[in-house]
């Protein structure tokens, strides 16, 4: 796993209910995605600079 360089962000779309995705930046231009209901401990998806951009292309 990449390491976290980045503070968690909130995502401009997530609800105002608390179901909500967080980003974060890592150390090789990727990101990690987390839920923010379990922040601690909770599953981490990291995802390359290249998916990221096509994620980005195809739903952004």
């Amino acid at each position: 796993m990449s390491e976290i360089v980045g503070l968690f962000r909130k995502s401009s779309y997530s609800s105002q209910q608390g179901e909500c995705v967080e980003i974060a930046d890592t150390a090789d231009h990727g990101r990690a995605v987390r839920d923010s209901k379990q922040r601690e401990g909770g599953p981490l998806l990291t995802v390359s600079r290249e998916s990221w951009a096509v994620f980005l292309r195809q739903f952004g």
